[in-house]
């Protein structure tokens, strides 16, 4: 069996790191949008409620960073789970460097339906 081929990129990625209570979802794509590649803590293996915990997180960083073929990454965060700080730090691991570190939200509350 041969090893897959790591292409390198000369562009910055963007790592889109959704942390939910049950499970941690990281998608790393070009800078156009292109999902590169994606897993979760459930592609690497963990079960139940292992998914969502902060070891199964830096992973999920782990395997992403080492196959993505990037040197450089922005990071955008978004929910409320534990595995957040873990999968940046299992990025890190990975050897990227890590620039920009955005932690996005539902933004403003949107104003009431008008009723007529």
């Amino acid at each position: 069996m041969t090893k897959k081929k790591i292409i390198k990129r000369n562009e910055i990625g963007i790592a889109f790191i959704k942390a939910s209570f049950n499970n941690t979802i990281v998608t790393i794509t070009d800078s156009a949008g292109n999902a590169v590649i994606s897993s979760s803590g459930g592609a690497c293996g963990f079960k139940g409620a292992r998914k969502s915990t902060p070891f199964s997180a830096r992973t999920v960083g782990i395997t992403v960073g080492r196959n993505c073929g990037f040197e450089k990454i922005h990071v955008i965060i978004s929910g409320a789970g534990p595995g957040k700080e873990s999968a940046i730090r299992g990025l890190q691991l990975a050897g990227l460097q890590i620039g920009l570190i955005y932690l996005a939200h539902n933004g403003c509350r949107a104003p009431k339906r008008r009723r007529v």
